[in-house]
């Protein structure tokens, strides 16, 4: 299933949820979002109710409100969405190559470390399943 990227308004309110990094309440994110524009709460609950519909939020009861948090961090849903556009490729290696290429030096960095992280990983899978 190709995940589709958020619409303006819920990227803003994923943005919000993430940084707070905790359950929040709709008046927290309408809080947040309305130093950069004016919205309504009803406006922002649609939102946050849509993205709990798509799975990602999730809601707790918490009084009278609910209580929203991100079901997967901002790393989780840029995966998806570079192994998504990977996909659409006839020709990953090429489309690799040009990915590369299109790297700044911080960007080729962290990608060497992942590789190392990466590696890591799979030689203690294989240690212990060895």
């Amino acid at each position: 299933m190709a995940l589709r990227q958020f619409g303006e308004l819920e990227a803003q309110v994923m943005d919000r949820v993430w940084r707070h990094n905790r359950p929040v309440l709709v008046r927290d994110i309408l809080y947040d979002v309305n130093t950069d524009r004016k919205l309504a709460y009803t406006t922002v609950l649609t939102v946050m109710e849509r993205l709990c519909r798509k799975g990602w939020l999730r809601r707790q009861r918490q009084g009278r409100a609910h209580a929203y948090e991100a079901v997967a961090s901002r790393e989780h849903y840029t995966a998806q969405l570079m192994c998504d556009a990977l996909a659409t490729s006839s020709n990953q290696t090429v489309s690799f190559v040009h990915f590369l290429e299109q790297l700044s030096t911080e960007e080729n960095q962290a990608l060497r470390a992942a590789l190392e992280v990466r590696q890591l990983l799979s030689d203690d899978a294989t240690d212990e399943g060895g």
